[in-house]
């Protein structure tokens, strides 16, 4: 991992995604990129400034994510190679800065990969790391995307307030770092987003609104929107007129409405209610 800078961050919070098998949809390396831009929109001055980024020849294989060729207006060819990158960012009007890792799911040494990334963290003095990702899952467009928090460990997630994940079964590279965390005694939670398998072509901005409202929720932070909200209202009425158009799809996403409500009618309490109250009104404060 190449070191360009280690910035002085006031108890920076990692975030990080990876394109390819934790990605449904793009929607988790979405949030992030939304977070790297996202605040440029309010403020020039919170500008994500380079940390670090790994050696793609160390860590990829090229006949799996092939490097990239283009070609810009004077043209000029040029090769991205597949990548990691951390990013800082200092946000004055936040108590906490943050650290954004984005890149691609690396195809090989994970181990390696995941103490090469939890030392930088630890040079940061990261005091807490949030992974996003995104799964398939029978569940319906129309309905607000259901994002689980988990951690590795109960006492962990006892602690910051999430469930336990109790899946089994082959892992990405979120869950490796996961479980690195663990071994070090560092915080950190997986918050999952779960992607309508019907409607699972890239990109979905309404799982990626959805992610990062999760955020805004856990972290206590208000991160700006800019056009994600109609981003993901297109979204949603695109998927409507394809079902629409096919009768077998519109019966089953009516089947899928049915069993969504039916089994969450019991959660619908006063905290629910109390919840998304309070970040109404965190967004019309801000705004």
């Amino acid at each position: 991992m190449e070191i360009h800078q280690i910035p002085l961050l006031r108890d920076p919070i990692m975030i990080m995604a990876f394109s390819g098998w934790n990605d449904a949809a793009e929607a988790a390396s979405g949030a992030v990129e939304h977070l790297l831009s996202g605040w440029r929109d309010k403020n020039d001055d919170v500008l994500p400034e380079l940390i670090a980024e790994v050696e793609s020849e160390d860590f990829y294989d090229f006949q799996v994510n092939r490097p990239v060729v283009s070609i810009d207006d004077s043209e000029i060819r040029s090769i991205t190679w597949p990548s990691t990158q951390v990013f800082g960012m200092a946000i004055p009007s936040m108590k906490r800065d943050l650290v954004i890792v984005t890149g691609v799911e690396p195809s090989m040494k994970w181990k390696s990969f995941t103490s090469d990334l939890l030392d930088l963290a630890d040079d940061l003095e990261v005091s807490l790391i949030v992974s996003l990702g995104s799964l398939l899952a029978d569940t319906p467009h129309t309905r607000p995307i259901s994002v689980t928090g988990t951690g590795a460990h109960p006492s962990i997630a006892n602690r910051l307030g999430v469930s336990v994940s109790k899946y089994e079964g082959p892992t990405g590279i979120l869950g490796i770092i996961q479980d690195g965390c663990m071994r070090r005694g560092i915080d950190a939670i997986s918050l999952w987003a779960a992607i309508p398998h019907y409607a699972s072509n890239a990109p979905s901005p309404k799982a990626t609104l959805a992610l990062i409202n999760t955020l805004e929720e856990f972290l206590n932070i208000k991160i700006p929107l800019s056009d994600l909200p109609d981003r993901a209202d297109s979204w949603e009425r695109e998927v409507n007129d394809l079902a629409a158009d096919d009768s077998e799809i519109a019966d089953y996403v009516k089947a899928l409405e049915e069993s969504k409500d039916a089994a969450e009618l019991p959660e619908v309490s006063g905290d629910t209610i109390a919840k998304e109250f309070e970040r109404y009104l965190r967004r019309q404060q801000g705004d």
